[in-house]
């Protein structure tokens, strides 16, 4: 039984000198805390938040919970996100089967949702917005674990598993996410992404932005694989050809007529020059063929949209690929990609070179 206060008084200096030497000896023998762990223990044996240092990069965001920053009820970020989100490459794409149990109709809410199991185009414009600590580590519609730093997103309708092209038309920017969960479950939302999806989209500290979802089909993550898989085509060397006044060259099948005396760099193998092979950046592949013939049709159909930067053909293995650019970023990039009319039935793929 503990002592009342003023019989410990009574006892004079020597009871106060034990306390403090008892207290002494506890802090000597207390366990270093973790470095990053965010509590530092007490004597009483409750714990002190220490602040942990957030990547500086990241926006400052209300903690989860506070009432502020307009989530969902008490979600919101992370305590302690990894480093370096930025860098979190998209999805890896690949053609899997689609899962019976996840794709069945369902309902939320008295609506009656029936997931999309065909292999039909899907593009979607309205409101993007994300989801974090409330639901992280928690199972998804898929059975796979939430993990609000990867690269996945959900959707009402879309397979599961399935790709969606996400493009934020406020930042311009775009991602790939893997459609793993369900929902938003709103009539104005239509997609929900991860934490890190969110930040790459730009719309992180917003809380949304208006996006674009477009369904990638299996021949959209074909075109896709096969061209992280090509080899990248060797800088091409342009022969310096001396012409005359009024002297046609002839190019392969392209003749220039010429206009002056100057020496003139003339490319000996391509008709135009392939943007993608003479310098970096970013660049739309806007198709891949077979033949030849078929790549400088598609080019000149696309040639008066000019917004898609200079079009060149670069041949890969046995491909005739179609790249317009180059652009100084991604979302330039992927703004020239979304002011092509979809009447032209190509769906371009920001790559990097």
């Amino acid at each position: 039984m503990r002592a009342p206060f003023d019989t410990l008084a009574m006892r004079g200096p020597n009871v106060a000198t034990l306390l403090a030497v008892l207290l002494t000896l506890a802090a000597c023998g207390t366990t270093p805390t973790k470095s990053g762990s965010g509590n530092v223990p007490l004597p009483s044996g409750g714990k002190v938040k220490v602040p942990v240092r957030q990547d500086p990069t990241l926006p400052a965001l209300p903690a989860a919970g506070s009432g502020r920053g307009g989530y969902y009820k008490d979600d919101g970020p992370g305590d302690n996100p990894p480093p370096n989100l930025r860098d979190v490459p998209d999805a890896e794409v690949r053609n899997e089967p689609y899962s019976t149990r996840s794709n069945r109709p369902y309902v939320v809410f008295g609506k009656t949702y029936t997931p999309i199991t065909d292999n039909e185009p899907f593009t979607q414009k309205g409101t993007g917005t994300w989801y974090g600590k409330k639901f992280h580590g928690q199972r998804t519609s898929s059975g796979e674990i939430y993990d609000m730093y990867k690269m996945t997103a959900a959707h009402p309708t879309l397979p599961i598993p399935s790709y969606a092209r996400v493009t934020s038309i406020d930042s311009g920017e775009q991602v790939i996410v893997r459609i793993n969960d369900r929902g938003p479950f709103h009539a104005t939302r239509v997609i929900d992404v991860s934490y890190t999806a969110a930040l790459k989209l730009g719309f992180l500290g917003k809380g949304s932005h208006q996006v674009v979802v477009e369904r990638l089909l299996p021949a959209d993550i074909d075109a896709i694989l096969a061209a992280r898989a090509a080899p990248k085509p060797a800088p091409l060397t342009p022969s310096v050809v001396a012409i005359s006044i009024d002297t046609p060259v002839e190019t392969g099948e392209v003749v220039q007529p010429v206009v002056s005396s100057q020496l003139v760099a003339v490319d000996a193998t391509v008709a135009a020059p392939a943007p993608a092979a003479l310098e970096s950046g970013f660049y739309l592949q806007l198709g891949a063929y077979s033949r030849a013939d078929n790549a400088e049709t598609g080019r000149a159909r696309l040639a008066p949209y000019t917004a898609l930067g200079t079009l060149g053909v670069v041949q890969a293995g046995n491909l005739f690929r179609l790249y317009g650019g180059p652009f100084s970023s991604r979302a330039d990039a992927a703004r020239a990609a979304a002011s092509l009319p979809e009447s032209t039935g190509i769906k371009p793929i920001v790559i990097q070179r």
